[in-house]
């Protein structure tokens, strides 16, 4: 049934490309989407596995909510962990702990784009454009070269984790107070053999230039002219296609972003009204009103929250909760973390065109250079003569928030143990801030105000623009709903 004013209601999804379920529903009128409703149509209840255990176990179980981001989810519990023995890890064992998680954090970027993302313009729709032979050769799924070569350069990339984690994902190397295992002399030397080879993967394939050469982007006016004579690449490629489907005036939502920073950039903060500030966790909460969970009567600090199932609610429609700081929506990712961090580039897209879908991709990429630049500089710095750990004894009793940053942007566990056991368990990740539903006040989550307005054309069932707008998150809905 629709209202007077929608002319059509579309369900879109499920959505391949797309790390777990999602749906989403639009009212579409005149052409555009007029209003968007984001479910996370499966919960799974890692939060509740957590309570009544020893606090140690949550290093074995919460890497298990996701096989992209299991390393961020570690290091965020190793963080809960040593605040809540007010305790911190040596020098080293904290960069070990950081140049894992960036290492992941990287490995998402290059599959994001390669993988998730520019597969969409290889398909027939967009057949006659005229960088069409160039996307199709490259990212069409399964098949292109692009793809192909970003996922092996990902794997060589990928054996930091045998040298310093043993496995990937769901290393136990991780632990509260640092690693359990050292590196020597060798091992420092095959680190940076690894990076330095990825290094030249990224400037031979995807930007054409210097990795130092992206970081320092700084005007949107070099955008341009990288589009106009830029090296051949697929960062080039990426600009043209934006500038042809005017991905710089699609996909906008709050223009409100936060981040909790890492121990490698240690900024963290928020972004509002075009200006940076400070963070401050206690304003967070989370509103259960459209979510399918008991508690909708008030909102929840994680360190007073729950996650109680309530299948029957017939106002929830999605299983994911709606965080909200200082009750705003804010949205979190690689915006978030290049705009408190004060790249310029990102600011001036940010001041001029907003958080847009070209703003997404183009800071991701600006961040995947820059990252791979301080990873270097970070194994570099590893002492082997130093320790690695600190042997850290937990209290009975106690609460305490681990912070981090996962690729898709910021994540938070909140833990409360009594009696040597834990009471309570909060996780809010980031595609939780992004793709979170209507609260209390009826106020929609970031990529559902990001999606209002965009196309839809005549027959259209699965809009290519809302495609695009939605996979700019880089989503993960197994995080979402953990």
């Amino acid at each position: 049934m629709t209202d007077a004013a929608t002319d059509r209601r579309l369900i879109v999804g499920p959505f391949n490309r797309v790390e777990g379920d999602l749906e989403v529903h639009l009212d579409v009128a005149g052409g555009a989407v007029r209003a968007a409703r984001v479910n996370s149509p499966l919960f799974r209840g890692f939060e509740r596995i957590l309570e009544g255990r020893d606090p140690r176990d949550a290093l074995v179980i919460v890497p298990r909510i996701c096989g992209i981001c299991s390393v961020s989810q570690s290091v965020a519990a190793a963080r809960a962990l040593e605040g809540l023995a007010g305790a911190a890890p040596p020098p080293n064992g904290l960069l070990a702990q950081e140049i894992m998680r960036a290492v992941e954090n990287i490995g998402d970027h290059l599959t994001h784009f390669h993988v998730f993302f520019m597969p969409d313009f290889a398909r027939a729709a967009y057949a006659g454009r005229p960088w069409f032979g160039q996307a199709e050769a490259g990212f069409k799924a399964a098949a292109g070269s692009a793809v192909r070569e970003a996922v092996a350069a990902r794997s060589n990339l990928f054996h930091v984790f045998g040298i310093m984690g043993g496995k990937w994902p769901h290393t136990l190397t991780i632990q509260p107070g640092g690693v359990s295992r050292a590196v020597d002399a060798r091992d420092k030397v095959r680190l940076g053999a690894i990076v330095a080879d990825f290094k030249r993967f990224l400037e031979g394939r995807l930007y054409g230039a210097p990795l130092e050469t992206v970081a320092a982007l700084a005007m949107p006016g070099e955008l341009e002219a990288w589009r106009d004579h830029g090296p051949a690449g697929h960062f080039r490629l990426f600009l043209e296609i934006a500038a042809d489907l005017g991905l710089d005036r699609l996909g906008r939502a709050y223009d409100r972003f936060l981040s909790y920073g890492t121990g490698l950039a240690p900024a963290g903060g928020i972004w509002q009204a075009g200006a940076a500030g400070a963070l401050d966790p206690a304003l967070i909460a989370e509103d259960h009103s459209h979510a399918r969970m008991a508690g909708r009567e008030r909102r929840h600090h994680p360190f007073d929250g729950s996650t109680v199932p309530d299948g029957a609610d017939e106002d929830g429609y999605t299983w994911c909760k709606a965080p909200r700081l200082a009750g705003l929506p804010f949205e979190t990712g690689a915006v978030a973390r290049q705009l408190v961090g004060g790249q310029p580039l990102i600011r001036a897209l940010a001041a001029g065109e907003g958080g847009t879908v070209r703003t997404r991709v183009v800071a991701r990429l600006v961040e995947l250079a820059a990252a791979v630049l301080d990873l270097g500089q970070a194994i570099r710095r590893l002492d082997v003569r130093d320790a690695w750990f600190t042997d850290i004894r937990l209290p009975d009793s106690g609460r305490a928030m681990g912070l981090t940053e996962a690729a898709r942007g910021a994540l938070g566990h909140w833990l409360r143990v009594e009696g040597g056991r834990i009471a309570a368990y909060q996780i809010i990740a980031p595609t939780t801030w992004n793709f979170s539903p209507r609260d209390s006040d009826g106020v929609p989550g970031p990529l559902e105000a990001a999606l209002v307005g965009a196309p839809v054309a005549d027959g259209e069932r699965t809009p290519v623009a809302v495609q695009h707008i939605v996979r700019s998150f880089d989503p993960c809905m197994v995080c979402t709903v953990h």
